[in-house]
């Protein structure tokens, strides 16, 4: 019984120590991470962990109920389609035909209502903030130097830079290291002060690296550029006038500091998310106001560096079955693929993906909800 008392005596003197050894190194957010993931019963981030933090609220204005299409539902779900989304936690899958809803299916828990993670999704979201504030005149263009915003950055760096992910920031884009930036960003309390301490190490502008500072930093510059936050500007810019069903949630570091983890965390449904991917599909008109410059989007969904065709400005791009596409994602298979020669957009979203193997810029499981997209509308040319 002593021997017992002993270890358990020891057990928690170990954590204590542990600890105080993550205050001390300024590491105390993985704490928070264990408590918001393991447990609940996750490993890592999930799509329904808004819960877990503070929230801004992205306000809607009067909804545009998206119309239904002739055949509405009257096609059966493929028997592949069916079985990865049941292999990947799929809990939202539409598909949007000429602009109207012409398959939906959601998972037992989940409805048109439901709120989930966008996480990256939010990056392309944040990129057409960019070019809203150019089309407002508070930002003068893709050119314009970080430094004006921020002075201690290298001048070279430009917004676009920022959008297109070329900026040479020093960010550790690690998702499952606790040590990392993106984890500090993600469950930490003061994401201003860790984007703030970031240096340009490699020239901007010149290839393409993958980085969640990136969008991060230009969500500073659009708050700075506009004098609100983040996502006011984005209820007054898109929320509103594209007449979203529910206001949206966007993940905040802390209720102290208040920024927007821009980098991802919009919770909303998949109705909401398909609305952004129909207004890039006509070139940023709705309902015939012009939102975006038509000159910004066509930039934004062709790839900026000839060695990095899959992405351009804030979106992914790819060319399958001899179509262009392009398309919103996030780590968990969010996803909002636009195919623009056939007036088709499809939205999945769902807790797994498929992991990308090292040669590919897209999953496989990307392809296979094209493909049986394809097989359910009968093979639309």
């Amino acid at each position: 019984m002593k021997r017992l008392s002993r270890s358990l005596l020891g057990i928690i003197v170990f954590f204590l120590a542990v600890v105080v050894l993550l205050y001390i190194f300024n590491f105390e957010y993985i704490l928070r991470a264990l408590q918001v993931t393991y447990f609940n019963g996750y490993t890592t981030a999930y799509i329904t962990d808004h819960s877990e933090f503070a929230n801004r609220e992205i306000e809607a204005g009067e909804p545009q109920p998206w119309p239904q299409h002739s055949n509405y539902n009257k096609a059966e779900t493929t028997p592949d389609l069916e079985k990865i989304n049941e292999e990947l936690g799929t809990v939202a899958f539409l598909i949007i035909k000429n602009d109207s809803i012409w398959y939906e299916n959601y998972s037992e828990d989940f409805g048109k209502d439901s709120r989930t993670n966008s996480f990256s999704m939010a990056k392309s979201i944040v990129s057409a903030l960019l070019g809203k504030a150019i089309r407002d005149g508070k930002i003068k263009s893709l050119d314009q130097p970080v430094a004006d915003f921020f002075p201690q950055f290298d001048k070279r760096l430009t917004v676009g830079d920022l959008s297109s992910m070329s900026s040479g920031l020093n960010w550790d884009e690690s998702y499952y290291n606790p040590f990392s930036m993106t984890a500090r960003a993600y469950f930490g309390e003061d994401i201003r002060e860790q984007i703030l301490d970031l240096e340009v190490t490699e020239e901007p502008g010149k290839e393409f690296k993958y980085l969640s500072g990136n969008t991060e930093l230009l969500a500073m510059v659009i708050e700075k550029a506009t004098g609100i936050t983040v996502s006011e500007y984005l209820s007054e810019s898109f929320w509103k006038p594209l007449g979203m069903q529910q206001d949206a949630l966007w993940q905040l570091d802390s209720e102290e500091s208040g920024m927007e983890k821009a980098y991802c965390c919009i919770a909303s449904n998949a109705r909401d998310f398909a609305r952004l991917g129909k207004l890039y599909k006509h070139f940023g008109t709705w309902n015939g106001n012009q939102l975006l410059d038509s000159s910004f989007v066509a930039t934004s969904i062709q790839p900026r560096f000839e060695d990095s065709p899959h992405y351009g400005y804030g979106l992914w791009l790819e060319n399958y079955r001899d179509k262009e596409i392009f398309y919103m994602r996030g780590i968990l298979g969010q996803y909002v693929i636009v195919i623009p020669e056939d007036d088709l957009i499809i939205v999945r979203l769902g807790e797994e993906k498929y992991p990308k193997k090292e040669d590919q810029e897209h999953s496989d499981d990307f392809y296979v909800y094209i493909d049986e997209a394809y097989k359910m509308l009968g093979e639309t040319k």
